[in-house]
């Protein structure tokens, strides 16, 4: 099935009479506008997940559901709440008035998973549909068989909490008390669930507010002009940039493990095709839908492709649908990331809507990298997972409590191309990352924290080092025993991949420490288990702590051409092990903490020699270099040559002629499980394969793949079109 964002619905004509000036204060007013909108909604909201860690999103749509602006919270809503809209457009029985506002969470109608409640309303000036405003946030319960409503064990959608297609909550400005009662009786925390919903209320009645004195002051005609051009100039400049990048097919793959049920490995396969300002996002190869709760629907679908989309290749553009007009997904039903029906979805958002934004950043950064223009903004995988905690019972007073704790954003982002990542950066697919001081989330719920930190050797390796991730460990403070919920993806598998050669960031480590503690102080006899990726539920007492650390993010280039005083720096700020250091960097950095230049350049000719291989020997690079036209990562140029075009590598070595498949004429070395040093944990059908120069033995990329497999050549330019001016 092909899902086209181009909204084929009549759009209304230009106006040539808005001028320039009002164009920019009317748009930048829609924009502020959603900012208002998150004013309204964290003022009146009592939940840390959207007061402390902004797990929501805000945004102002056509009549037609596409959207126009947005707020800076999370991406992979944008695109969703408009399918909410458009299927409230189809329902006859609906009927619209001002003052109405409509409660969704059904994934198989818009939603991304059921804990995302939507609330979104039409906005009529005298009698004129203008508008529709859109909010939507992560509610920590919403029913279903388990608590958080993350039910690792589900089978199907019907065991995963309240589905609601929708329905109208408010007619006319009148609270339907009826429905919001039937909605929170099927919560465990109703209290916090309704003043959610009501704060929805108040931040829809701030954009209709805001949108009624637009249209008094500026007229309903202008108002809706503006809406479409501020779509329209996103589409103009993003396909202007698009036609400056290289045509071509170009691959990424991302895995997550354990379906709930068993610890099978899942993939999510992207095929890019840029051709001329049109990008085709396939992910036909991807793995069935699991029998359990990570598939995502085709609106999670359309929701991780637009949370690696635009911060990738609109960071400078207003965000809004004129960016998904240039794109086309493309995917059958019945997939991990199209699941059908009644396959359960519960942790979409955390597990396979995550795995696709991995894989679309991934893959959009390699079409960067082929452009002299845009290469120096290429960035690895940033936080490529988002491990879950929930933790809920009865607090000291008797109270019913709930936390879904939002710590795990701490993640490290990816290295780019010219600087380190940064520490506990977060995922680019929410732009303001935040999570909750420890002493918030202690006042809020009955816990207490042990340490909250960066961890040691998380950053992927790389010439430019991924970002570190965090790392805590926790129990219960006044209450002797709550339910918790642990689980993730990426504790098997190393999802913050790298670029040009870096390593991926670490993977996530989770361990329970049964009797490990007593007064808040760790104890010695402790019993200590290491959890998998889905050890579900289970029951934590005041004498258990919970360890967890995050993935780093991905690193840049050779760790091998990192500056050994950098990699000494870090030592000495202990972000690098002594031991990472000289295995992983091959730097030598005495007990002082300073980069012993000359050892380090034997040790690291040493590795050099080592990964070419005593049988390969050193080869020599040709006597004549033909002219450079372009480049496919920072260590291989096109060059020219009688014979074509061909990729060489920066020591001079051809791998391929009258292609961009490189991977033929390099030296491959087969990793199966690494040192521990690395913090990377393989599952048992994944590898990883370094690619090396058969000259110097420059690593020139790192592949993360499934075991027995050979990986994919990752960029095929069409090298007809190579238009690059020499360089």
């Amino acid at each position: 099935m092909n899902t086209k964002s181009k909204n084929s619905l009549a759009q209304v004509s230009e106006s040539p009479n808005l001028n320039p000036i009002t164009y920019e204060v009317i748009r930048n007013r829609l924009i502020a506008m959603t900012e208002d909108m998150r004013v309204a909604l964290q003022s009146a909201s009592g939940s840390p997940t959207v007061t402390e860690a902004s797990d929501f999103f805000t945004g102002i749509y056509l009549p037609n559901g596409s959207f126009a602006s947005m707020g800076f919270q999370v991406t992979y809503q944008a695109p969703v709440v408009g399918t909410l809209i458009r299927h409230i457009a189809s329902r006859p029985h609906f009927t619209l008035k001002d003052g109405d506002m409509f409660l969704g969470n059904d994934p198989y109608v818009g939603a991304l998973h059921q804990n995302d409640v939507q609330l979104t309303g039409p906005i009529f000036v005298d009698g004129e549909l203008i508008a529709w405003a859109g909010v939507e946030a992560h509610e920590t319960d919403v029913g279903g068989m388990d608590f958080a409503s993350w039910s690792p064990k589900a089978r199907s959608v019907y065991q995963e909490g309240m589905r609601i297609p929708c329905v109208k909550l408010v007619d006319g400005g009148e609270m339907r008390e009826d429905v919001l009662d039937m909605v929170l009786t099927a919560s465990r925390l109703p209290a916090q669930l309704g003043l959610d919903i009501r704060a929805f209320v108040a931040t829809i009645n701030v954009a209709r507010d805001r949108t009624t004195a637009l249209v008094r002051r500026y007229g309903a005609a202008t108002i809706k002009e503006v809406m479409l051009r501020m779509i329209s100039a996103s589409e103009t400049r993003l396909r202007a940039r698009l036609k400056s990048l290289p045509d071509g097919e170009f691959h990424a793959s991302d895995f997550l493990e354990h379906d709930g049920h068993e610890n099978k490995l899942y993939k999510v396969d992207v095929k890019l095709i840029k051709k001329a300002d049109h990008l085709l996002f396939d992910l036909s190869d991807s793995s069935p839908q699991a029998p359990g709760f990570i598939n995502c629907t085709r609106a999670g679908l359309m929701g991780g492709v637009t949370g690696g989309l635009f911060p990738t290749l609109a960071y400078d553009i207003p965000w809004n649908q004129g960016l998904l007009n240039c794109c086309e997904v493309v995917a059958p039903d019945g997939l991990v990331c199209t699941a059908t029906f009644p396959a359960p979805v519960g942790s979409a958002t955390v597990e396979t809507i995550w795995v696709v934004s991995n894989a679309v950043n991934a893959v959009l950064n390699k079409l960067l990298a082929c452009s002299p223009e845009y290469s120096p903004r290429t960035q690895a995988v940033s936080s490529g997972t988002m491990a879950t905690f929930n933790l809920g019972g009865r607090n000291q007073f008797g109270e019913v409590f709930g936390l879904h704790l939002m710590d795990p954003l701490a993640g490290g982002s990816g290295a780019f191309a010219s600087k380190d990542g940064v520490c506990a950066g977060g995922p680019n697919n929410a732009p303001v990352p935040s999570i909750a001081d420890v002493e918030r989330n202690e006042q809020v719920a009955p816990l207490f924290y042990l340490y909250r930190r960066m961890a040691k050797d998380t950053g992927g390796p790389g010439r430019y080092r991924g970002g570190r991730a965090v790392e805590l460990a926790l129990t219960l403070g006044g209450i002797q025993s709550a339910d918790a919920l642990i689980m993730t993806h990426g504790a098997e598998v190393p999802n913050s991949t790298g670029l040009s050669g870096g390593w991926p960031g670490s993977t996530v480590r989770q361990r329970f420490g049964v009797g490990a503690v007593e007064k808040g102080v760790t104890q010695s006899s402790g019993r200590w288990e290491e959890l998998g990726p889905k050890p579900g539920h289970r029951l934590m007492t005041d004498t258990d702590v919970f360890e967890v650390r995050w993935q780093g993010g991905g690193g840049f280039g050779d760790p091998l051409q990192r500056d050994a005083e950098l990699v000494a720096k870090d030592v000495r700020n202990r972000v690098v092990s002594q031991e990472a250091a000289k295995l992983v960097y091959g730097a030598i950095i005495s007990i002082d903490g300073k980069a012993d230049i000359a050892q380090t350049e034997v040790c690291r000719d040493k590795a050099r020699n080592e990964r070419i291989g005593a049988k390969n020997g050193r080869t020599e690079a040709p006597k004549q270099q033909g002219e450079v036209v372009g480049n496919i990562s920072d260590n291989l140029s096109l060059r020219t040559s009688p014979q074509g075009i061909q990729v060489v590598s920066s020591a001079g070595a051809i791998l391929a002629t009258g292609s961009t498949r490189w991977r033929e004429g390099a030296i491959a070395c087969l990793y199966e499980r690494l040192p521990d040093e690395w913090n990377i944990t393989l599952h048992e059908s994944l590898a990883i394969t370094g690619w090396y120069c058969p000259i110097n033995g420059d690593l020139l990329a790192v592949d993360v793949h499934e075991r027995g497999l050979t990986p994919l050549d990752d960029i095929v330019l069409e090298l007809k079109g190579l238009d690059y001016p020499a360089i």
